[in-house]
């Protein structure tokens, strides 16, 4: 891993305990250009990981607690007449930042949720027919309780299949929850002591350099083999789609630089399926009465698909 991605990672554990995996598939992500869905119950550290990425990498932050009540014009802006000049102005809205934290999403509307959907894919909002660009790099971290917790809604599957990876941080060990008493005693804050690292523009040239990561074409049919895999197997409805694959491209490209190569290998691919791949698969009803999940057939699929020798 680079001394880089070594140092972010570093200053994220400072704020976040004993979940160094979920750090460093998030960081793999944003490298990926892609965003992140974190899914958990509140308080185990959602929002607090967002702002010590976006404070170490020097990231422009911003964040909306998506309430019922919250407009898709709170999210993309809106015009306003400008009396002096006699014309309309633009208002930016909530999501001109790096790193756009969109926290409890699944509370919204669909319609505020449907805001999001061009700007996460596009990299621009459209107001009253014009087209205004986000700032680069755009990463959104979405955060939503899980299904059935109250006053929450699913996220639509055109929205789901937009994050790069779904994640979840999980309840922390006793050793690592101690440890978090420990750091705040006497009123200190870690965050505080969290150092900027880099900057957008060297964010930038990172993922720039992990785009120029070589694909081997047996790589490239190894990630296609996993793909179809779910397309058409007996305990889904429905598989991953092609925006799907290349995600998982991309992450696995990502993960070859993390661990200092400009080339992906075969353990590449298999260190991101899980995290890219889960939550866009949906069982079909009998698979769900079974006790089946998305988890144990993606770990299926990827002990039974021949792995390539390069």
């Amino acid at each position: 891993m680079g001394s880089m991605t070594d140092g972010i990672i570093h200053e994220i554990k400072k704020v976040i305990c004993g979940k160094d995996n979920v750090i460093e598939e998030t960081l793999t992500a944003i490298l990926a250009g892609g965003h992140i869905l974190m899914e958990d119950v509140p308080g185990v550290g959602k929002t607090t990981m967002a702002l010590a990425f976006s404070k170490t990498m020097g990231l422009n932050f911003g964040r909306v607690q998506f309430t019922p009540d919250v407009l898709p014009s709170d999210i993309t802006g809106f015009s306003i007449y400008d009396r002096n000049t006699d014309t309309m102005r633009y208002q930016p809205g909530a999501i001109f930042h790096n790193l756009f934290l969109a926290d409890e999403l699944n509370r919204a509307s669909s319609r505020t949720q449907s805001a999001l959907l061009e700007a996460m894919e596009e990299g621009n909002v459209t107001v009253d027919g014009k087209t205004y660009i986000l700032p680069e790099p755009f990463i959104v971290f979405a955060t939503q309780n899980p299904t059935g917790a109250s006053g929450t809604s699913l996220l639509p599957d055109s929205q789901i299949d937009r994050f790069m990876v779904r994640i979840s941080m999980g309840y922390p060990s006793a050793k690592y929850e101690k440890a978090m008493i420990e750091q705040r005693k006497n009123g200190i804050n870690p965050m505080d002591s969290v150092r900027p690292l880099c900057d957008a523009n060297a964010l930038l040239q990172m993922q720039a350099q992990v785009n120029n990561v070589f694909l081997h074409d047996q790589i490239a049919d190894y990630i296609i083999a996993l793909v179809n895999k779910t397309r058409g197997h007996a305990d889904l409805e429905r598989g991953a789609s092609p925006r799907a694959s290349l995600a998982f491209t991309s992450m696995a490209k990502a993960h070859a630089f993390m661990q200092g190569r400009e080339y992906v290998v075969p353990k590449d691919v298999q260190q991101v399926f899980l995290p890219v791949i889960t939550h866009r698969l949906m069982l079909n009803p009998e698979a769900e009465v079974n006790g089946k999940s998305t988890t144990e057939i993606a770990k299926e699929i990827l002990a039974s698909t021949f792995v390539p020798k390069v």
